[in-house]
């Protein structure tokens, strides 16, 4: 992914970062009031927009950049998955804190600010969710879309029991402290969507303190997942991370073996 233009704020308060994918109708409304919302509650910002796939997208991604100089494009003309958009656009922020939304616009900016008050509080990864205490579905997802999502909710918790505290793991909001940022991410490895879920993976297993916050959410009937094709890869993925996984604890488990008690 090539970065096409650079922000002139160094150590920014948040970095935020807009995973598009297919996204040339809502991508202009969404930096609007994202940057609204900024400039109004965040001294020093910048946005960057992880374009994936190039297109229309890429077009109004650069234009709101002419617009303004903290607004950054990251782009690759062929689509690679959203997990890397992110993953490299996170590698290029350079805020105190980090955090991505879905260039959807179906959470708030508003949330943000909660974001950030609980990383001033001492969190390093905060995470929305539509589940937890306070969130409110506006506009709900279609029955066979939330059937599915209990199904979804199952098998991870089946293969990943270290989440089974975690009953949103796909929402598009998540932020983070710098340093676990960059922990996290130079570790996250899945290119596509069950990257939200080896990224909070890895998390429980580096003891990183995470806190679900329940947001406002609304539904606008569009999905970017292709039934069949994208639940067979979602699926081999969830495989992948349960076995790295496995894996990591494994090494680490002999590693300690070698090392004296009072080493």
């Amino acid at each position: 992914m090539v970065g096409l233009s650079s922000a002139p704020v160094p150590d920014p308060r948040l970095s935020l970062v807009f995973p598009a994918f297919r996204e040339a109708a809502r991508l202009g409304r969404t930096v609007a009031a994202a940057r609204a919302f900024l400039e109004a509650q965040v001294p020093e910002w910048e946005m960057v927009l992880a374009v994936d796939g190039g297109g229309e997208t890429l077009a109004v991604a650069e234009a709101e950049a002419a617009r303004d100089p903290r607004v950054i494009v990251m782009a690759a003309a062929e689509r690679r998955g959203k997990g890397r958009a992110v993953r490299e656009a996170m590698a290029r922020a350079r805020g105190r804190a980090v955090g991505f939304m879905d260039a959807d616009g179906k959470v708030s900016c508003d949330a943000i600010a909660v974001a950030l008050a609980a990383l001033d509080e001492g969190w390093d990864v905060v995470i929305g969710s539509r589940r937890a205490p306070g969130a409110r579905v506006e506009t709900p997802r279609p029955l066979h879309r939330r059937w599915g999502s209990l199904g979804f909710r199952a098998a991870v918790w089946l293969l990943l029991p270290a989440l089974r505290g975690v009953p949103d793991t796909q929402c598009g909001f998540k932020f983070f402290r710098r340093e676990a940022a960059q922990d996290l991410f130079a570790r996250q490895r899945v290119d596509g969507y069950m990257f939200d879920v080896e990224l909070l993976l890895l998390a429980a297993g580096a003891g990183y303190r995470v806190k679900q916050v329940g947001l406002r959410w609304s539904d606008d009937g569009d999905s970017r997942l292709d039934v069949l094709s994208g639940n067979w890869r979602n699926l081999v993925d969830l495989l992948r991370i349960r076995w790295n996984g496995a894996q990591a604890s494994q090494s680490t488990k002999s590693s300690s073996r070698g090392v004296p008690r009072n080493a």
